[in-house]
């Protein structure tokens, strides 16, 4: 299997790995001085964790956008870590945190794999990509060429998003910055042909990955069901087990708004996988974990920046350390 994290080609392993810290930690510093300032003032004046505390942890999780549902899950474990300690002190609270939704992410099948693992023998491997107009998908995708390219893969990308030209000519101006070509349509051209054109194009180049853009439009379920199942019925006539992963990209931004984004689309296709964006610049980064405990879906990259290497593949433990940092 081939692993694809941006930083497995670079030659500076731990120079990168440091620079990649920094970047989280610089992406997730507003939702840290959020929720550790709500954190700090929810036991201010307290010893030990009791009733009270946990009432006011609870305050602090819904309010930093980690969702009403894992909040409650998260307290009920810190609950039974009290009741099994006995005595638990406010100090040792962020400790026992930390460590409570870092392992409530490993129980949910968040799991430390750096990116997309590409099997032996799949090729091209094809990943379509889903999401609403405005959240990062096409940024996404040209970000994912990038590092694809750079790990010395073979890249094609299609723009199946045809019901807006900004969305084509948005995609052709990251496949020139990368370098990549783009297989295009005119607007208003059938979504599920132009995916078949490129894996048709992929398959002759000889490529190892496809990225298909598709339509962000979610005017109602059945609409975008039919739409993406269409597509991935035509893309088998080539690729017999197309699409590999569906990846859906999210705002992180838009706080609870993105739960409600996940649960449109994972009702409608059989999301694989998700990427969410644009972390930087908010404090509500707390979704992230909600979103991971909810769905049971692999979060396996964060936008942390608008450049090409701030894509980072989701590190749950790098993540919870960062956000307590």
């Amino acid at each position: 299997m081939v692993l694809i994290p941006f930083f497995a080609f670079m030659g500076f392993f731990g120079f990168f790995k440091k620079e990649h810290k920094e970047t989280l930690d610089q992406g997730l510093e507003k939702t840290k001085e959020s929720f550790l300032g709500k954190l700090t003032r929810s036991i201010a004046g307290r010893d030990t964790v009791d009733e009270d505390v946990l009432d006011n942890l609870e305050e602090v999780l819904v309010t930093s956008d980690v969702g009403v549902d894992t909040t409650l899950n998260i307290i009920r474990r810190i609950e039974a870590r009290v009741k099994r300690d006995k005595y638990v002190t406010t100090g040792e609270l962020q400790n026992i945190l930390r460590d409570e939704i870092a392992s409530l992410l490993e129980d949910n099948n968040t799991s430390d794999t750096e990116g997309f693992v590409i099997p032996d023998g799949v090729k091209p491997y094809v990943i379509m990509v889903v999401g609403v107009n405005g959240v990062g998908k096409t940024t996404t995708i040209g970000k994912l060429a990038y590092q694809f390219k750079e790990a010395g893969l073979k890249v094609v990308l299609g723009a199946a998003d045809t019901f807006r030209a900004a969305a084509v000519e948005q995609i052709a101006i990251w496949g020139e910055r990368v370098g990549v070509p783009v297989v295009r349509q005119q607007m208003g051209s059938d979504p599920a042909s132009v995916a078949y054109d490129t894996l048709q194009s992929a398959v002759a180049q000889g490529a190892d990955v496809v990225l298909i853009d598709t339509a962000g439009r979610l005017h109602n379920k059945k609409g975008l069901m039919d739409e993406l199942s269409k597509i991935k019925r035509v893309m088998q006539k080539l690729v017999p087990d197309a699409p590999h992963d569906i990846m859906l990209v999210l705002d992180g931004s838009t706080g609870q708004n993105a739960f409600e984004q996940a649960k449109q689309f994972t009702a409608a296709t059989d999301v694989t996988s998700m990427a969410i964006t644009k972390l930087d610049g908010t404090a509500k980064g707390g979704v992230v974990i909600g979103i991971s405990d909810q769905f049971k879906i692999p979060v396996r990259y964060i936008g942390l920046g608008e450049g090409m290497t701030d894509l980072q593949p989701f590190n749950r433990r790098a993540f919870v350390d960062s956000l307590f940092s």
